[in-house]
């Protein structure tokens, strides 16, 4: 059986091949889901962790985080319970400032672009969710909403870890 695709389409597929567009994971392409980042790895879920219950709405012209501060010590697995409280779609993604911002551009090309990520889960309104994460590294670490307009709004948020 012999598939024909158009030029385009190939070029495009080989573009967002070459670029790691095609992936959004951790530490962007070439790392699996269990590869350790800048900001730690996957959590395991049969292991303890602390809970943080992390809320997204919209209230008076603004997005955000409640809390937009998490302060946590370095080698502690946090399970984030996710809620959106709001009316529209949000979702978090935790990474590095310089990560974020650079997702967020090509979420700009592609607003609707779905994760499949142990860092990031997207939620619609009313609905609930979590992830599990081992911060294994000090440092200041940063969570967003990436959908266009959202961390303009003032949905973001950081992760200190000590």
């Amino acid at each position: 059986m012999t598939f024909y695709f158009p030029k385009l389409t190939l070029a495009a597929l080989a573009l967002l091949a070459s670029t790691g567009l095609a992936s959004a994971g951790p530490g962007g392409a070439g790392h699996g889901h269990g590869d350790e980042t800048a900001y730690g790895k996957p959590g395991d879920p049969k292991k303890p962790s602390r809970l943080v219950q992390v809320v997204m709405s919209e209230r008076d012209g603004k997005m955000l985080f409640i809390p937009d501060r998490i302060e946590v010590r370095r080698g502690e697995q946090i399970k984030f319970a996710l809620r959106n409280n709001g009316e529209i779609d949000h979702e978090i993604v935790v990474a590095t400032l310089e990560e974020n911002l650079k997702h967020a551009v090509e979420m700009q090309k592609n607003p609707d672009m779905e994760h499949d990520d142990p860092n990031a889960k997207r939620l619609a309104p009313k609905k609930t969710g979590e992830i599990v994460w081992a911060f294994t590294k000090a440092g200041e670490f940063d969570f967003s909403c990436l959908i266009p307009g959202h961390r303009e709004a003032g949905m973001t948020g950081k992760v200190i870890v000590k």
